[in-house]
């Protein structure tokens, strides 16, 4: 089993920046790629991007691309998303998910997930 947990959510204005914080325990050996997504109230769950745990290479969603950074420290078994330049319509619960396999986009294919942290962007 793999245990996340996510931390760094909270409340800021259009344009600042936060950095999210993704600490993983358990069998981490087992994790190829670890991934964000995100869920806005009221909708479906979304995917952000992703990160090779391995190789460090990142995959973002278009909306996000430019804005936002995904990188590891292996050493720390921890994922981050840095998210600059906020907008409204990044408000939403961030989930952390792990998979034993390579990339997807598609949150279904993720076996393991932490709680989520709150972000809310105001305007």
């Amino acid at each position: 089993q793999v245990q996340l947990v996510e931390s760094g959510g909270g409340l800021v204005q259009a344009g600042d920046s936060l950095r999210l914080s993704c600490a993983a325990s358990g069998r981490i050996f087992s994790i190829y790629t670890m991934a964000w997504f995100r869920q806005p109230p009221g909708k479906e769950r979304e995917f952000v991007g992703t990160i090779n745990r391995v190789s460090g290479h990142p995959a973002y969603a278009d909306s996000v691309k430019g804005r936002f950074t995904i990188s590891r420290d292996n050493a720390k078994n921890t994922v981050y998303l840095q998210m600059d330049s906020l907008k409204p319509e990044d408000t939403a619960r961030y989930y952390c998910a792990a998979r034993n396999f390579g990339f997807s986009s598609s949150w279904y294919d993720y076996d393991y997930w932490g709680q989520g942290t709150q972000v809310t962007v105001s305007s």
